[in-house]
């Protein structure tokens, strides 16, 4: 099985006068058109899932539905707490055992992406995400921390998006 470590796309700057929830600071219109290009490209090379767990901040919920709208199958999206900011990839792990050997999306903040993609391949090194990027990461056995192997790891620029 995958798991694809996706970090939220471009949003909107921090404004404390605009958005002053945090949380429901959205994509920028530009951030949106951009993700749906990567979200094609890495479409049209294979990338699919049966579920999305996606923090629940508006930035990050925007982010799984165009995702979902580009995968071949009909992805769902959960929208689970451990992906907010200060993720653990413990928690994330136990959703993720309970769908039964699919392929899944979790879609989340900076720097935890980095964490959390480390915690999956047995690392402690530092691996940055671009907004937007995608990491894939396979499972042979049931997903645990360390046991992934680190298969791709995409940004825009890369994809020319």
């Amino acid at each position: 099985m995958k798991i694809y470590i996706v970090r939220h796309a471009w949003a909107e700057d921090q404004d404390e006068t605009k958005y002053p929830d945090d949380d429901l600071r959205p994509l920028s219109r530009k951030g949106r058109k951009r993700f749906r290009r990567l979200a094609r490209k890495l479409a049209k090379r294979g990338c699919d899932v049966a579920r999305i767990a996606t923090s629940p901040l508006v930035r990050c919920r925007q982010t799984a539905d165009i995702l979902a709208d580009y995968l071949a199958s009909e992805a769902v999206i959960v929208e689970l707490d451990a992906l907010r900011p200060g993720s653990r990839v413990e928690p994330l792990l136990e959703w993720t055992r309970q769908q039964q050997g699919q392929d899944v999306a979790w879609v989340g903040h900076a720097p935890d992406v980095g964490g959390l993609t480390a915690a999956l391949i047995g690392e402690s090194a530092a691996i940055e995400f671009d907004k937007g990027a995608v990491a894939a990461v396979e499972f042979s056995d049931p997903p645990a921390a360390g046991r992934g192997v680190l298969r791709w790891l995409a940004v825009a620029e890369l994809l020319k998006c």
